[in-house]
């Protein structure tokens, strides 16, 4: 349920793969240096954002839907099990809805009496 509701991508911080937490550490860095802030300051708020980025695109980092004071993995923990893998399906994913002008559409239904 948690994952449905949630979308987590990874298992674990630790599984969030270096080119998307580098990726997302260079978005960080970005926006660091256009706030102004001084160089040490500047990098603890990456710091700090890139630990929170992993905690949010992990599973066992996110605030447990049923009770948000307690993370997944400290819920997890609590009754003694864990979480390996994953699968999230959702309903139409991966179906291209094809763009078609409402008109021409419309016309080609009436045989282009519209």
């Amino acid at each position: 349920m948690h994952v449905a509701a949630s979308k987590p991508e990874f298992v674990n911080p630790e599984d969030v793969s270096a080119e998307v937490v580098e990726h997302e550490r260079q978005i960080q860095i970005d926006i660091a240096i256009n706030s102004g802030k001084p160089k040490e300051i500047a990098e603890k708020m990456v710091e700090g954002r890139m630990k929170k980025f992993t905690g949010e695109v992990s599973l066992t980092g996110q605030a447990f839907v049923m009770d948000p004071s307690v993370s997944v993995g400290d819920f997890l923990k609590s009754v003694n099990t864990s979480v390996s893998n994953f699968i999230r399906l959702e309903v139409g994913e991966g179906i291209e809805k094809k763009e078609e002008d409402f008109a021409a559409e419309v016309a080609k239904i009436t045989g282009g009496n519209a």
